[in-house]
């Protein structure tokens, strides 16, 4: 780096030089120990470690502490078995981490993120963010389906449990609680993006499981119904703003606001019932050709905005197990979307499609292309 642009380019000092400058120094505020709680991991010796920034006071190993929640309440009480402060990129235990710094702490149990660590004189806590609520839930089970174990080796319900407690302590947005038999596990998350993030790397993991339907976790005031309602923009082409925002009417959107968002493109705000939104990004890719963005974030629970249209169309069945073929798939592309590739392992009662009609329909996924046979002899 260089302070001048035709200057000698040696090391980096301008450029830290220049973070003195103009990066304002952390603000400090008088009185005893006090710290805002702004993510969390697991360590397999500390325990949970708890990283923020110290807004006043000092801490140092050994010390009585206890956390309070954003209306006040003492969550836990506990000592302080290590602090830890970044430097450079290690993060190495130091005796005494002060007033600006940024430091993790190890010896407490049940604190999360936006709760306040404190000196036990302290009972007001620091001003913070409430985290989003879980708004979508599905049942992680054993595969105890026709295709079990041929894919990952870690079957087992007890290893299924372990691996998803473990992503529940280093994620505040993930909630683990026991299904309805001893080998399910409904996990609620923030919705279908982050739960399917989180299938794909236990599947990657050598995990095989199977998924249930994703369900919307509804709440109740007063005897009302309320439903988690996502605040979503969409900038797409201006020939398919009819077509998107036809669809997002449909399944119980308000549009709030729709202006230009560059030559040819438009941004469509709306509010939208998180249950509206389960599948429809391949819908929305379809219907603008692939041009769509589209971004999605929590707003609100509202009371229940009613039912919403139901599958218009039927599914393709498979009638018999084996190895789907190429030749079978392409005859059925007429009866409708084929949700397989060639080569996937199928099994009689599988799903593989979906029905142009509004009838199931039963399908033959494996029969090949027949050799031409010749009525007489072909002579050379």
């Amino acid at each position: 780096m260089s302070a001048e642009p035709e200057g000698p380019k040696e090391s980096l000092a301008p450029l830290l030089d220049k973070v003195l400058d103009y990066v304002p120094e952390p603000k400090v505020e008088a009185g005893p120990f006090r710290m805002l709680v702004t993510t969390i991991e697991r360590n397999p010796f500390l325990g949970r470690i708890l990283t923020g920034r110290i807004f006043s006071g000092a801490v140092k190993a050994g010390e009585p502490i206890h956390t309070l929640s954003r209306d006040g309440k003492i969550i836990e009480k506990g000592r302080v078995s290590k602090v830890l402060a970044f430097r450079g990129l290690e993060r190495t235990p130091v005796d005494l981490g002060e007033a600006g710094d940024i430091v993790s702490i190890a010896g407490l149990e049940t604190t999360t993120v936006a709760d306040t660590i404190c000196v036990p004189s302290v009972s007001e806590p620091l001003a913070s963010k409430p985290i989003d609520p879980p708004t979508l839930s599905v049942t992680f089970r054993i595969n105890d389906g026709p295709l079990a174990g041929r894919e990952g080796d870690k079957v087992q319900s007890r290893v299924i449990r372990e691996r998803l407690m473990r992503e529940a302590e280093g994620n505040v947005a993930i909630k683990v609680t026991p299904g309805d038999d001893n080998d399910s596990f409904d996990v609620a998350g923030r919705g279908e993006l982050q739960l399917a993030v989180l299938i794909e790397n236990m599947r990657r993991e050598g995990f095989e499981l199977t998924i249930g339907r994703p369900k919307v976790l509804m709440q109740e005031r007063d005897g009302v119904k309320y439903e988690p309602i996502e605040e979503v923009i969409i900038d797409v082409d201006d020939e398919f703003t009819g077509s998107v925002v036809q669809k997002m009417t449909e399944r119980r959107g308000e549009l709030v606001e729709m202006r230009a968002s560059g030559v040819g493109r438009t941004r469509i705000r709306l509010y939208v019932p998180t249950r509206s939104l389960i599948g429809y990004q391949p819908e929305l890719l379809s219907d603008t050709r692939g041009t769509a963005i589209f971004n999605r974030l929590f707003h609100e629970f509202a009371p229940y905005k009613g039912d919403l249209p139901g599958r218009r169309t039927g599914v393709l069945i498979s009638n018999g197990t084996g190895q789907s073929v190429a030749f079978a798939l392409w005859n059925l592309e007429d009866r409708g979307a084929i949700m397989i590739d060639a080569g996937v392992d199928i099994y009689e009662g599988m799903i593989i499609g979906e029905h142009s009609r509004d009838n199931d329909l039963e399908v033959n996924a494996l029969k090949g292309k027949q050799a031409h046979q010749y009525p007489y002899p072909v002579q050379g």
